[in-house]
């Protein structure tokens, strides 16, 4: 399996072959949405993608945390996390493909 990641610049070519918006359009369009995702998450509410899945934002609080090298306690201070939950139609897309590499 070959270790590739989907940028930016590969959503917009996708966009532009599929949508057939000029390219400048595509890129602008891509970045619209990814702004409009992040401003939404910054303000605490969730992303729900339908047949994609959702993201949301979760506060975690303040720990004593442990270095794994030294085992000296560290506090952890509190912190705001990105989350993300698959749909069911993702994670079963995922698991069959996993399924037709396993065995093809």
């Amino acid at each position: 399996m070959a270790n590739k990641t989907v940028t930016r610049m590969d959503l917009s070519e996708a966009v532009f072959r599929d949508v057939g918006l000029s390219r400048n359009e595509s890129a602008n369009l891509v970045a619209s949405v990814l702004q409009h995702v992040s401003d939404a998450l910054v303000a605490g509410e969730q992303v729900k993608i339908s047949g994609f899945g959702t993201f949301s934002t979760r506060d975690k609080s303040a720990r004593v945390g442990r270095n794994p090298k030294t085992g000296e306690e560290a506090p952890i201070p509190p912190r705001r996390v990105l989350t993300f939950r698959p749909s069911h139609l993702m994670k079963e897309r995922v698991a069959k493909g996993n399924m037709l590499e396993t065995t093809g």
